[in-house]
């Protein structure tokens, strides 16, 4: 089963962290994707913009309509995510807890399992 382990930012929370917390943590993301290359369970992890380089589009009568910012005003942002294949939630939840950002106090990765699948390469793919 596929799982989206979601890594939310709290810009408070990485401004209270020293410099080399903060470096601990960009380098253990390293170490974190050679350990779930190694089990097979990588699929993949994109780190993304900060609301401030955001848009939300939305079509009104054929229209659409393109407005700057975060799709909704809070202090937590989704700042990237790993796309993993793993056995069970329990192995997805194993799994979220060695990502650096999981041990740090206030921040927090969402574990999701993934109900539709489909990329570039491969045919769509259901799960149920």
């Amino acid at each position: 089963m596929k799982y989206l382990l979601a890594m939310h930012m709290n810009p408070d929370v990485w401004a209270g962290l020293s410099d080399q917390d903060k470096d601990e943590v960009m380098t253990g993301h390293g170490e974190f994707i050679r350990r779930i290359r190694e089990s097979g369970e990588m699929i993949s992890t994109q780190a993304l913009g900060g609301p401030a380089e955001s848009a939300v589009v939305r079509v009104a009568g054929g229209v659409p309509a393109v407005t700057d910012g975060p799709f909704a005003e809070s202090k937590e942002f989704l700042a990237g995510f790993y796309l993993v294949e793993c056995a069970s939630r329990e192995r997805a939840c194993e799994v979220a807890a060695m990502i650096p950002d999981a041990k740090i106090e206030g921040l927090g990765i969402e574990v999701r399992p993934v109900v539709f699948f489909a990329d570039a390469e491969a045919e769509s793919e259901f799960a149920g």
